[in-house]
């Protein structure tokens, strides 16, 4: 079955989620990605150049090319600022996984759960059949947001991931989250033929 490609451009209440372009590096840049108190939960090293903004760029050009999604920025719907990001990044095409980061600004405005809950359709739309998210075991925040957008917690996985913007010589125990989707029966695939 071939797979189902995502849409790079979608809304939500509140936000464009859009896919990066090249000439977005300087805005991703100063808005979260350099800064170390947005980045200290999150796996990638922040940004100390807009160079190292273009190799996340060029990953997220990998990602739509090989896999039905790949990142998403999030834009606020009435003026076009950029907020943060979120997206899937494919595992399998069966299994993906999500996160969000979000400029300090936009903490607490729910913003975090309204696009947790846009990737959810994503990947239920590119028939995800296992969505994942992890996050550091003692970032409460998130671990509410994942429980808000119906992620159940499967558990605490020891010393299991980096947070390179903490400290690069630890590995920190993380929890795991997931949503499951359906599987149409044969019989109802047979009829959607």
């Amino acid at each position: 079955m071939p797979l189902t490609r995502a849409p790079e451009h979608l809304e939500t209440e509140r936000m464009i989620l859009r896919r990066p372009v090249a000439s977005d590096a300087d805005a991703i840049l100063s808005t979260y990605a350099a800064d170390s108190d947005v980045c200290r939960y999150v796996g990638f090293p922040r940004h100390r150049s807009v160079g190292e903004t273009r190799v996340f760029l060029r990953f997220s050009d990998e990602q739509w090319a090989q896999w039905p999604a790949g990142p998403y920025l999030a834009l606020l719907r009435e003026t076009g600022e950029l907020l943060g990001s979120s997206g899937l990044k494919f595992e399998s095409k069966l299994r993906a996984a999500t996160g969000y980061v979000f400029a300090r600004p936009y903490w607490g405005r729910g913003l975090a759960t309204e696009v947790l809950a846009a990737m959810v359709e994503v990947a239920r739309g590119c028939r995800v059949q296992r969505l994942e998210a992890i996050c550091h075991a003692e970032h409460r925040a998130s671990s509410r947001v994942l429980e808000k957008g119906g992620f159940t917690c499967e558990g605490r996985l020891r010393r299991y991931a980096e947070f390179p913007n903490i400290d690069t010589s630890t590995l920190y125990d993380v929890l795991l989250y997931s949503r499951i989707f359906e599987i149409p029966s044969s019989t109802e695939r047979q009829m959607r033929s």
